[in-house]
């Protein structure tokens, strides 16, 4: 599938003072600006590779790599240049950048468009702006059960938190539950043990007058669950017939729902059209990737392609005044789909992640990715920097919420909200009522 690179353009440049800006492939990769002489954030291991990073894609030492669009301030007051995908919903090319001898070289493995303009994000954003796309609708607030709770969380843990909303006067709209309530990844409808009724919790959410939403990874399915058992043509393949692989994660080699085969299609679609029955309308859907990758679905789609039918197939599902929110989604092939985007890795109670690989679960490569794409914000959709986490156990939490504060994006608390001190419960007033409507 990937074409070879071919000359692009090439510009000289002031070795001490040039940056380039790498656009990763999706919410998680990497993204941001870097001197030449930076190393730029590469995958750790051939996992992550999978899971975070362009799947397939393995860029050379010393190469600088952008998914579909690559930026250049030369830094001698020259503009800045910026090199894009000319159809960024049909075709993202890998666009490289080499330095030699003071010149940067710039080659791609598709077609791309030149922009110039004074700064990065600016000339970023004059691109975004570019598409005209309709102006995102303002994001509600949110309070999510995942950075407390993790899989654990329970129908009580919900209820605890609606009626400390409540106690303490929090201006949440939705109420957000997120992974743990399914029995399996691929098994939406069949409830875990610790949630008596879905149907009933929405209830419980919308007679305190906030909005109920709800947490799927829709196109990931867990080899262990009933649908891989009972429907193997639903999932993609591989050449040689074996199955598609989306990455290890809960434990499981994980495989990907084929939304190209009519009986998945339903499924999924029975999947959303129920949730919103019950009366979800807030729908955060994860790990998207997976939609994107290479495989051998049912009908010979470009996995790009699958990957947009799939996620317009949930959009006629859940109705078009149901909110919309992308994660772990490749970026540009979802143009013109979401409400709101996750623009960067997970965040997390601590502040760097173990290995150096920013596409990591914690605050600092959340901080990084999601301040290099702050020019997507009310252009491309509603920016998510991932949710508030105040609470005292929340290492430099001061620094996290400043961070969430200044993107102006969708606000999500993520606390249990008792566990809040006096600081914490101002903090989160403040940062959602900024943003309420």
């Amino acid at each position: 599938m990937h074409h070879p690179f071919t000359p692009v353009a090439s510009a000289p440049v002031d070795p001490r003072r040039a940056r380039v800006h790498e656009e990763g492939w999706q919410s998680w990769s990497p993204s941001g600006a870097y001197a030449l002489d930076a190393t730029p954030h590469r995958p750790a291991t051939d996992n992550w590779a999978t899971v975070c990073y362009r799947p397939g894609v393995t860029v050379p030492a010393g190469t600088f790599q952008g998914e579909g669009l690559l930026a250049l301030d030369p830094g001698d007051g020259s503009p800045v240049r910026l090199w894009a995908a000319a159809e960024p919903t049909r075709e993202v090319p890998s666009i490289r950048l080499v330095v030699r001898d003071g010149v940067a070289v710039v080659t791609a493995d598709g077609t791309v468009k030149e922009w110039t303009g004074t700064d990065i994000q600016s000339v970023l954003g004059e691109w975004a702006e570019s598409l005209a796309l309709p102006a995102p609708r303002p994001a509600p607030t949110v309070w999510c059960s995942w950075y407390e709770y993790f899989t654990a969380v329970t129908e009580d843990d919900i209820h605890e938190n609606l009626r400390a909303m409540d106690t303490l006067d929090l201006p949440v709209d939705v109420v957000q539950i997120d992974d743990g309530y399914q029995k399996a990844l691929g098994d939406w409808l069949t409830l875990s043990g610790r949630f008596r009724s879905r149907a009933g919790i929405a209830n419980a959410i919308r007679a305190r007058g906030r909005r109920a939403g709800i947490w799927t990874a829709p196109f990931l399915v867990d080899p262990a669950s009933d649908l891989a058992a009972e429907h193997p043509d639903w999932l993609v393949r591989t050449t040689d017939g074996g199955f598609a692989h989306a990455g290890r994660n809960w434990g499981h080699d994980l495989r990907v729902l084929d939304t190209t085969h009519p009986d998945a299609a339903a499924y999924l679609t029975e999947v959303f059209t129920t949730l919103r029955a019950e009366g979800y309308d807030y729908f955060k859907v994860d790990f998207l990737y997976a939609g994107a990758l290479e495989g051998v679905r049912h009908a010979s789609t470009d996995p790009v392609q699958a990957y947009r039918a799939g996620i317009e197939l949930i959009r006629e599902a859940i109705g078009p005044e149901s909110y919309l929110l992308g994660c772990g989604a490749p970026i540009l092939p979802s143009i013109g789909l979401f409400d709101a985007m996750r623009v960067s890795p997970d965040t997390a109670p601590h502040r760097r992640p173990e290995a150096e690989d920013y596409s990591q679960p914690g605050q600092a490569p959340a901080e990084f990715t999601g301040a290099a794409r702050q020019w997507q914000h009310g252009r491309l959709w509603i920016n998510d920097p991932d949710c508030l986490m105040a609470r005292p156990a929340v290492e430099t939490r001061e620094q996290w919420a400043a961070h969430v504060e200044a993107t102006g994006g969708l606000m999500a608390s993520s606390d249990r909200l008792l566990s809040l001190d006096e600081w914490g419960v101002a903090t989160t007033r403040r940062l959602l009522e900024g943003t309420a409507r």
